[in-house]
């Protein structure tokens, strides 16, 4: 038995019979499905321990509808790191050759190439400086924009970043798909980056990488550099606007929303930072969905779901742009590079109009 599964079995005990964040679990409120929703992969990785059940394609394909998106741990009273035994449950299928065949591309683009989206490595790092930022995969090849804007953002403070990671996914993606050891070797590489800059503040873009480099990096037996700053960059920049030290040309926003972005529980508190972004742009507050802030829930870019489960992965997309155009939201804003392309995706027929933050932003300067 792998040795990330041993360490959370425990936590498949306490959650396969437990019903108390079912609520939240989009992947149960959109195929309603009792077998897909917290406590269903729960009692099937514990069925699976006590030789009750076996993987098989059906079961296999139940695990891997898993979001990994984090709001059951957010709503567990006891915190159950249940999302990472899941993960755990993956790498058992992998190791026993019984994962989704596109699972073990995926291994191999990410062994070759860092990341699942071009067939190029990573940018090499040039140069030193006080500040970093992780660019990742999805930042350099879905988009760019957002990057650009970012930095944008950042130098209009007075923080010249040197860009690092550009191109490689965090160990977050391999992790969720059932992939440890590729995850490590991604997680190796950003943290060799990082000590080549000299970086004493590193930025990331959304709550997803803080996410990947503040837990994830744990479970894989790693440990962020103490002497480093981790920061994201819409904390960052709402920080600079209360301090008086950057400001933005007023800009009219009406019927607009911002989207937390997928992971967004998982940094409790951080839906204030980009709310106080918007409050300097404009005197008309958003419209706020139902599904935000502390029970913000995902749209389908997270826990692999694009590639693993494509069609799930559309319904969750739909059913945050359906909720946004129910509430007369006109104009949607987000500040995750990932999210902002999965939801522009399926937006397809949908009349809302979807922005990047930084881009906006960084338009207003």
């Amino acid at each position: 038995m792998p040795i990330e599964l041993q360490n959370v079995k425990h936590t498949t005990e306490f959650c396969r019979y437990c019903l108390m964040c079912r609520h939240v679990c989009p992947a149960t409120a959109v195929t309603r499905n009792e077998a897909t929703s917290p406590h269903g992969w729960a009692l099937l990785i514990a069925s699976v321990e006590r030789g009750l059940a076996g993987w098989n394609e059906e079961t296999v394909d139940t695990l891997y509808q898993c979001l990994d998106c984090g709001l059951c741990q957010a709503h567990c009273v006891t915190i159950q790191p249940l999302p990472l035994a899941i993960s755990a449950g993956r790498a058992e299928v992998v190791s026993q050759q019984a994962a989704p065949a596109v699972v073990y591309g995926l291994q191999q683009k990410l062994q070759q190439w860092g990341n699942v989206y071009a067939e190029t490595a990573p940018e090499h790092v040039v140069g030193q400086g006080e500040a970093a930022l992780i660019v990742g995969a999805a930042g350099r090849y879905l988009q760019p924009e957002s990057v650009e804007a970012a930095v944008q953002l950042l130098a209009a403070t007075g923080v010249k970043v040197i860009p690092i990671a550009v191109g490689r996914e965090t160990p977050y993606l391999a992790n969720t798909l059932g992939l440890p050891g590729e995850a490590r070797h991604l997680a190796q590489a950003t943290l060799a980056e990082i000590e080549a800059t000299g970086a004493k503040r590193v930025f990331v873009l959304g709550p997803g990488d803080l996410y990947a480099y503040q837990t994830i990096l744990n479970y894989l037996g790693f440990v962020w550099p103490q002497t480093v700053e981790l920061l994201e960059v819409s904390a960052y920049l709402a920080g600079q606007v209360e301090a008086g030290k950057l400001s933005f040309k007023p800009v009219e926003l009406t019927d607009y929303t911002f989207y937390d972005p997928d992971h967004t529980v998982r940094a409790p508190g951080r839906w204030e930072a980009p709310r106080k972004l918007l409050t300097a742009l404009s005197q008309t507050p958003p419209i706020e969905l139902f599904w935000r802030r502390e029970r913000a829930a995902p749209c389908g870019a997270s826990g692999g779901l694009p590639f693993t489960q494509p069609e799930l992965s559309a319904l969750l997309a739909r059913a945050r742009l359906a909720e946004a155009e129910a509430y007369g939201v006109k104009t949607l804003l987000t500040d995750d590079p990932l999210v902002l392309y999965q939801l522009r995706r399926h937006a397809v027929g949908n009349k809302i109009e979807l922005k990047g933050l930084f881009e906006l932003l960084a338009g207003q300067l």
